[in-house]
């Protein structure tokens, strides 16, 4: 009977690797991932994948109507209803298992898997094999990033609802509305059940106090009422901090005058937004990370103990804080710069964050900043949340180089030509000069591409055109010829990430 051939399957999936197990109905054989057998009441649901795309299957003896899909009659008495992976159904799914909906996280390391393709979460699921201390954030996307794909928040979460199901993973994840700058983006992102708000107040920020002077200043703070009603510069100016034995922070006048210019307005702007949020979401089920990390010079620790006093001051609850660290976190490299001395900074940005109660230090454009996971995985102190996207964009490439060299090729010229203009908005330093054509390289050459600097910063940069540009009828030039080759080299596509994600995990482990 299929009932028990698939009540074997369950009860043997958590020793597998969710490798396609065939399953016979009738006459017919269908592949299907074995950790996505679920049995709710008396109905089996799992995933198949059929070619190059995937379906949602029920089988009960009484049919289901809660879903969309068609139904047949099979063998035993029972109906099997075929369902496609549409937002309709994932909706579904959520209602059926609880556990394919994003929760709080809270104070514990987390880990955000940024997925631009919507294929590439059930591959970070199994990279937490590596070091089972961090709670992933599957559903991570910025409205910048929104915008560059023409995807909705709604494709985001709903890729990591199938990714959970499929890889049968019950344990819980997060969602992560990143670089919020307005309370339409909060609703929008809200609306599709996202529960970490990331709070970007970096419109709001006046980068030109680092080289005012002190009249300038004070003439600045008298200009803006809110600056100097709501802050008093008495509170820091001349005042000795003591954050713990060996950390005492003394601010002079000037230190305080140019922290209010600086930072005052966007404190404001996201005690506005923290407001709205909790008039749009119930208490305790949301949690908010501020980033400052887009600045254009380094958050020092009295900046952050600055912006943490007044954020508490104001009511606003953090679960994470992103300042702009020392050295450089440019996309898609590794970490630039003295790890001494970053560690004897990350240790003040963890003392700090103690000090106020704790909450997690967040790494953003933490894609590939190998040594400093080392130097944190190091400490065995305080909570990180590290946040990844453009790493997986970069994998999927690295499937496409190995499997289809002369459409990477394409990619690559494409992106030669558009990065100038892409990267405006982005923390890189690639030189073309060190990034030819493609007729240049040979296929070997190509696929060492993505284990060089330059070229990983071409491609990163470049992704949202990649992934948008159109022929004159309209037609995807390159993104559905990159997402069905991953759809046809799948397991080599989740090696790839499994094996990647390990290395960006495995140096945390003390």
């Amino acid at each position: 009977m299929i009932n028990n051939v698939l009540e074997k399957l369950i009860s043997e999936k958590e020793h597998l690797s969710n490798k396609l197990v065939e399953l016979k109905i009738g006459d017919d054989l269908l592949p299907i991932y074995q950790n996505s057998i679920f049995k709710n009441d008396e109905d089996y649901f799992f995933i198949s994948k059929e070619g190059t795309e995937k379906f949602l299957y029920i089988i009960s003896d009484k049919g289901n109507n809660l879903f969309v899909g068609d139904s047949k009659s099979i063998e035993d008495n029972l109906i099997i209803k075929k369902c496609e992976l549409i937002h309709e159904n994932a909706e579904f799914v959520k209602r059926v298992f609880p556990f394919t909906n994003a929760v709080v996280v809270g104070l514990q390391n987390s880990f955000g898997y940024g997925d631009r393709l919507g294929l590439a979460n059930p591959a970070h699921i199994r990279s937490l094999k590596f070091n089972e201390d961090f709670y992933p954030i599957l559903a991570q996307q910025s409205i910048r990033e929104l915008t560059r794909t023409e995807r909705t928040a709604d494709e985001v979460m709903d890729a990591a609802i199938w990714a959970v199901m499929q890889e049968g993973y019950t344990k819980g994840f997060g969602a992560d509305a990143d670089h919020l700058k307005t309370t339409k983006d909060i609703d929008m992102m809200a609306k599709a059940g996202y529960k970490m708000f990331t709070f970007d107040p970096g419109d709001h920020v006046v980068n030109e106090a680092d080289t005012m002077s002190q009249s300038e200043l004070e003439e600045y703070i008298a200009k803006h009422d809110y600056l100097h009603e709501e802050i008093n510069v008495a509170d820091y100016a001349e005042k000795d901090f003591t954050i713990e034995n060996d950390l005492t922070l003394s601010p002079n006048k000037i230190d305080t005058l140019r922290a209010i210019v600086k930072y005052g307005a966007s404190i404001k702007h996201i005690r506005m937004m923290f407001d709205h949020l909790k008039q749009t979401i119930p208490p305790g089920e949301f949690e908010v990370e501020v980033s400052v990390d887009e600045t254009e010079s380094v958050t020092s620790p009295f900046e952050h103990f600055f912006i943490a006093n007044e954020l508490k001051k104001n009511g606003v609850e953090i679960v994470s804080l992103a300042p702009r660290f020392i050295g450089d976190f440019e996309k898609g490299i590794d970490y630039k710069g003295d790890l001494d001395v970053f560690k004897r900074e990350y240790l003040k940005h963890i003392a700090i964050a103690n000090h106020f109660g704790n909450y997690k230090i967040s790494l953003h454009s933490g894609s590939d900043k190998f040594g400093v996971y080392r130097v944190i995985g190091s400490l065995n102190k305080g909570f990180t949340h590290v946040k990844t996207a453009g790493t997986s964009y970069l994998e999927a490439l690295r499937v496409v180089a190995e499997t289809e060299p002369k459409l990477f090729g394409e990619i690559l010229d494409f992106a030669r030509n558009n990065y100038e203009e892409q990267k405006k908005t982005y923390h890189v330093s690639a030189d073309l000069n060190n990034v030819r054509s493609s007729d240049s390289y040979s296929n070997e050459e190509l696929k060492d591409l993505l284990n060089q600097n330059d070229a990983r910063q071409v491609f990163h940069v470049t992704f949202g055109l990649v992934l948008t540009v159109k022929d004159e009828n309209g037609n995807y030039i390159y993104k559905d010829k990159i997402l069905n080759c991953l759809n046809e080299n799948e397991e080599l596509h989740y090696k790839f990430l499994t094996e990647h994600f390990g290395k960006h995990l495995k140096p945390f482990i003390n």
